[in-house]
């Protein structure tokens, strides 16, 4: 199963994520096919404001356990993470 985990920066995180985002990209890297893709959502004025991550596991709680286990999530960077099941219909290259 798939799953969308939304993960919103506290507004007070100062540099949080500056200063872990070389361990969260390996985190990311390590995570191989369980990892569908992953990016940064943008504020207006272009900087990071949060991240998706479409993940696959077998639960809500193992996927919960894999956004907990963001080295992000580790420094307290996101104020709230939602995860929620999703279905790649249009464009899943698994479907090509």
């Amino acid at each position: 199963m798939l799953f969308a985990l939304l993960c919103e920066d506290r507004v007070d995180a100062g540099t949080l994520r500056a200063d872990t985002r070389a361990a969260h990209l390996e985190h990311l890297k390590a995570l191989g096919p369980v990892l569908r893709f992953a990016g940064p959502f943008l504020g207006d004025d272009g900087k990071p404001t949060g991240s998706l991550l479409v993940v696959e596991a077998e639960s809500p709680e193992a996927a919960r356990a894999i956004a907990d286990a963001d080295p992000y999530a580790k420094a307290g960077l996101f104020g709230s993470v939602t995860v929620r099941r999703w279905n790649w219909t249009v464009n899943n290259p698994d479907n090509a």
